[in-house]
């Protein structure tokens, strides 16, 4: 259902605002709140954070929302030798400093708690709902930041908080449009979650239609007979095993250093993070110059067809083809393959991107806190090896079934997009009396179609 609006309006004196109802006031927060920053005991005294009884925050703690645990626990020698300060129940706080956009963050605590320095409290006073007042600056955390410089280099801190406008409704309002709003973003991030839900099974289904094309075939009756191989199991009867080295007519390492990336630059190099199973991220891949190009493609130069492999790192593990049309040359960490008449590219390069193959990759890294796989480990890899009509039905099999999981992720994660502007621009309306919630317990916001499971 869409929401009415007030009756009236007038001008709030805030810029960013515009008009409010007009039984609406405004004050800064200096006039409706006490703010106060926490402060941490001694890092070097360990004997302070070690069996401490005092609940203690540090800036990373805004991005729960709501606060139900703490950081760390504090001694009370060290809570005295500091400047820490108890921040009660149901108050605020906000990041003064801290990384990315920590910045300018808001929480509510469900506990009492103490804080360290790079925090403020904001303790609402009899004249502000805690509630609202959250959603009042969660909405505003960009026009907070602008009120600091933008990029807020220097911090925010305790003055410029104590200038932040803030629209005032009467009591009674404030606590109906926090209740609204605790409740529709409720069943906006429901929904969000039942998307992203169906997005990781999407991304297991895509696996497991991977891996049981590339060993068990498309015929579900076809007799099977058993590889002797760990990983593999069973394959169907007529098909053979062999190895990557068996199958390549080359395998082509990239050269150990990284590529430059200045001059007059053309020519892709593919790095491990251009790399998805089954797909190469052209439009993200770094360009070199010609003469990089030349020196990266002395040993082979990668054509159309060639599997290329990310062997190291945190994307390590994962095959794409080069697609033709685009000359290219390999980054760090990424090797190739080029396979022997008789085999299709397509069909190798899925079958290193299914399970059986990657689980070979994770028995020989495991444990490893730099990941990452040798050619001489990677050529003598166990592959199926169908008869080459089946290995290109597989590979087209594979690929419309890749295509079709991802038009349906696609379309989970636009939903999920909608849902968050969706919840956005209600938190705003709701918070700046552009809809009138008065009312309202319990009335359903319409909501942007979903994709269903």
């Amino acid at each position: 259902m869409s929401f009415p609006p007030y009756d009236d309006y007038s001008d709030s004196g805030i810029e960013w605002v515009g008009i409010v109802p007009r039984h609406w006031s405004n004050a800064r927060l200096r006039w409706l709140t006490k703010r106060y920053a926490g402060g941490t005991p001694d890092k070097a005294r360990m004997d302070y954070w070690t069996e401490g009884t005092i609940p203690w925050l540090n800036s990373g703690a805004v991005n729960q929302s709501l606060i139900t645990e703490p950081s760390a626990h504090i001694t009370e020698e060290a809570f005295a030798n500091s400047s820490a300060r108890w921040v009660p129940s149901q108050a605020l706080v906000m990041a003064l400093a801290g990384q990315g956009k920590t910045k300018g963050k808001v929480a509510q605590l469900a506990i009492s708690t103490t804080c360290n320095q790079s925090m403020a409290a904001i303790v609402p006073g009899r004249e502000i709902d805690a509630r609202y007042l959250f959603w009042w600056l969660t909405d505003n955390y960009q026009n907070i930041r602008n009120m600091a410089g933008g990029d807020l280099r220097d911090g925010l801190n305790l003055e410029l908080l104590g200038d932040i406008p803030c629209p005032r409704p009467p009591a009674s309002e404030q606590t109906a449009i926090a209740a609204f709003v605790d409740r529709e973003t409720a069943k906006i991030d429901a929904l969000a979650t039942e998307q992203q839900r169906l997005i990781e099974l999407l991304k297991e289904k895509r696996q497991a239609v991977i891996s049981h094309a590339v060993t068990k075939g498309l015929n579900p009756t076809s007799p099977m007979k058993e590889t002797g191989v760990e990983w593999l199991g069973e394959v169907p009867k007529h098909w053979g095993i062999t190895r990557i080295k068996h199958i390549s007519s080359q395998v082509v390492d990239c050269l150990h250093k990284t590529p430059t990336y200045d001059g007059y630059v053309e020519y892709p190099a593919v790095r491990t993070a251009d790399v998805e199973r089954g797909r190469l991220l052209l439009e993200q891949v770094r360009l070199v110059s010609r003469d990089v190009y030349q020196e990266r493609i002395q040993r082979l130069a990668p054509t159309a067809g060639d599997v290329l492999y990310s062997r190291e790192g945190e994307r390590f593990g994962m095959a794409a083809l080069v697609p033709p049309g685009v000359d290219l040359c390999l980054g760090q960490r990424m090797m190739m393959f080029r396979v022997i008449p008789g085999m299709s590219p397509g069909y190798v390069m899925w079958t290193l991107n299914s399970e059986p193959v990657f689980q070979q990759v994770m028995a020989r890294v495991a444990g490893a806190t730099s990941p990452h796989v040798n050619i001489s480990d990677i050529i003598n890899f166990h592959l199926p090896n169908p008869p080459l009509s089946e290995q290109i039905e597989i590979a087209g099999f594979v690929e419309r079934e890749r295509n079709r999981l991802d038009a349906l992720t696609t379309e989970a994660e636009r939903a999920i997009t909608l849902l968050q502007e969706r919840r956005s621009a209600l938190i705003s309306a709701a918070v700046t009396g552009k809809i009138d919630v008065r009312g309202l317990a319990d009335a359903d916001a319409s909501l942007p179609d979903v994709v269903a499971a």
